[in-house]
């Protein structure tokens, strides 16, 4: 089957999480909104679906995945469906259930780090609200960014303990798409804070390898170097603003 990803073809957004189990996953997709109008793709098309009155499921916003005749929205909900189907998730129900579980951690957390530079609404610019996301960064760095590591830093102790020692992943034995969206969290806070990062991210060193493995993987090292890789900027959820980066 060839899937179709919709989502923004500017910034990686929420829609990375699920580039990136793409390509580990080896499937065949095509990033529909970074198309040629010509070829009916582009924002058209998504825009199609957004609007289109004779889909009974419509999605409410981007990212949102075209598998055959179905339309799957919001991130971990795409990640839930492709995680079997890309050997990225656990054969058990009490597996994937899991898995699952950790994924919607990560959709809290993504929320957090974009609520840093928009704290009071997105209907108004970072530059009309820069005092409350100073104050907004500083609790995030302080008290959140080290819940949410120290969590994942306990979940992956005990899962290696589970499996034989020297696994270091989050589910399992193997890699699961978790594993991919902590290397994706990682290397959005390490481009939006690098200075509080370096300092923060000394205290999780299996977050950190497992990151560094990720990274290492064939298939996410030769994504990571193409051109299908947008490049962080600060119009994506993780944005760098050096007055925020303490």
């Amino acid at each position: 089957m060839q899937y179709e990803l919709y989502y923004w073809p500017t910034i990686q957004g929420r829609g990375e999480f699920v580039r990136l189990a793409l390509e580990e996953g080896g499937a065949d997709y095509v990033d529909v909104a970074r198309g040629k109008e010509d070829d009916g793709r582009g924002i058209p098309a998504v825009m199609r679906i957004l609007n289109g009155e004779d889909i009974t499921t419509p999605p409410f916003a981007p990212p949102f995945l075209k598998a055959g005749k179905l339309i799957i929205a919001q991130t971990a909900n795409i990640l839930l469906y492709l995680g079997p189907r890309l050997d990225l998730a656990p054969t058990s129900e009490a597996g994937r259930i899991w898995t699952h579980q950790l994924q919607l951690g990560f959709t809290d957390f993504v929320l957090e780090a974009h609520d840093t530079h928009h704290p009071i609404s997105n209907a108004l610019y970072y530059e009309e609200q820069i005092p409350e996301a100073k104050r907004r960064t500083n609790l995030f760095l302080k008290n959140r960014v080290p819940k949410h590591l120290g969590y994942l830093e306990r979940v992956i102790e005990r899962n290696t303990r589970a499996n034989g020692g020297g696994k270091g992943h989050l589910v399992g034995a193997t890699v699961t798409y978790p594993d991919l969206s902590l290397f994706q969290m990682v290397e959005g806070l390490r481009y939006a804070f690098p200075k509080a990062m370096e300092r923060i991210e000394k205290n999780y060193p299996r977050v950190v390898e497992l990151h560094d493995k990720v990274a290492k993987r064939p298939r996410i090292k030769a994504y990571l170097k193409s051109k299908r890789r947008i490049p962080f900027n600060e119009k994506g959820i993780f944005r760098r603003y050096p007055e925020l980066d303490a």
